[in-house]
């Protein structure tokens, strides 16, 4: 049985999410050798070493969660656990947490650094598709079917929010709409959704209006203002960006060569985090960056095949939901990175510098990997049944024609 089900995994997956890895593995120590010794006074390979941590945490967790059945995450207690955990984390981020980025997002636990919102994406991805997968006899009802996850979905956003990390809140958001949308219910239940996201909306507009110096503060404005003219905030807000627009024009079709960039020399700020992909261009090029944007297309594309060939609900949405985490913080980051959206500081997946956001990755590529193999094993195991059954009817009918003549 066990041979079965190793064969039934899909190494495809398994092998992009390793290359994609160990690739931003070089380039974080790529980008970050400069930023080590002159910024932080420390030794080169600094980043490097840290980041290599990170990934081996991580690819434990990624076997674990690999092995680990999926459907396990339906049993109510896990569900409660988790959920509890998640919860009890974002709380303790107030007490205990300290400021990156003008957000106090990060818990310091001696031996790593945890960052619980996170976290929060993939369990709400958990926690959503195992709770309307169970109510899919009434998944149409609004208040017994949609309202009471989406209730704790709203929570989950607003805890996030108080950090305060509105992007990380939004995507969590965006996320469980994903996984609503996906769960089954009809035009109708949608449109009510839809109305009830307006409603909320307009309910909460004057807590907006007199928080719009929280909300729109400095910070956040000067972002907005150098996404719309970089160039004219060159010297402060705009920096950033503008230095990325120099990396990615000098890099053209070849990039200057693996360690050459001139950007992360202090120019480029964040270089091995949310910009390694303004040093991927230029050192490595077009060539480079297709490397980058075929493995993950690759894997948010084959996570939505997998999600519409799980027969599984729960295994269903999860796919779905992994594929659109993975694909909605690709398209903010490098969106960002080319000033296509303004810089909100989410991490390209899988490649830049970050232990929090690569065991969350992680995590969901082994989850995604799981629900991959149910489906192989489940499909191979059906079809010898079907052919077994044909066999057996056809070899009745011949003893039924011998008997008879």
């Amino acid at each position: 049985m066990f041979k079965k089900i190793f064969r039934s995994y899909d190494y495809s997956l398994i092998a992009i999410y390793l290359f994609l890895c160990l690739f931003g593995l070089v380039m974080v120590y790529s980008a970050s050798m400069v930023t080590a010794v002159e910024n932080h006074e420390v030794n080169s390979n600094f980043f490097y070493l840290k980041q290599l941590k990170n990934l081996i945490i991580g690819f434990i967790a990624f076997t674990l969660a690999a092995i680990f059945p999926y459907k396990a995450f339906q049993i109510n207690k896990i569900l409660i656990t988790m959920l509890v955990g998640i919860v009890g984390l974002l709380f303790s981020v107030h007490l205990f947490g300290y400021e990156v980025n003008n957000a106090q997002s990060w818990i310091n636990l001696g031996f790593i650094q945890l960052q619980p919102s996170e976290f929060a994406k993939l369990s709400v991805i958990i926690y959503l598709s195992a709770v309307y997968s169970k109510k899919q006899d009434y998944i149409d009802s609004f208040n017994k079917g949609i309202m009471p996850p989406l209730v704790i979905l709203i929570g989950i956003c607003l805890l996030v929010m108080t950090e305060p990390d509105y992007g990380t809140a939004g995507i969590i958001m965006v996320i469980g709409f994903i996984i609503i949308v996906c769960s089954g219910i009809t035009l109708k239940t949608f449109a009510k959704l839809v109305g009830v996201g307006v409603g909320v909306l307009i309910v909460f507009s004057p807590f907006i209006y007199f928080l719009k110096d929280e909300i729109f503060s400095e910070v956040r404005v000067s972002r907005i203002n150098s996404y719309l003219s970089p160039f004219d905030y060159i010297q402060t807000s705009g920096y950033q960006l503008v230095n990325s627009y120099y990396a990615i024009a000098s890099g053209g079709v070849k990039g200057l060569g693996l360690g050459k960039s001139v950007q992360k020399l202090g120019y480029l700020p964040e270089a091995h985090t949310d910009f390694i992909m303004a040093i991927i261009a230029e050192e490595l090029g077009v060539l480079g960056v297709l490397f980058v944007l075929i493995g993950l297309s690759y894997i948010v594309l084959k996570g939505i095949y997998i999600g519409v060939k799980c027969k599984n609900p729960f295994g269903s949405m999860l796919a779905i939901g992994i594929s659109s985490l993975i694909g909605l913080q690709a398209f903010i980051n490098l969106g960002g990175v080319s000033g296509l959206i303004p810089i909100t500081g989410v991490p390209l997946p899988f490649v830049s510098y970050g232990g929090s956001s690569l065991l969350v990755l992680s995590l969901a590529m082994g989850l995604l990997v799981n629900v991959s193999m149910f489906v192989k094993y489940e499909e191979k195991y059906k079809s010898k049944k079907e052919n077994s059954h044909t066999t057996s009817n056809v070899n009745n009918e011949k003893v039924y024609n011998i008997r008879t003549f």
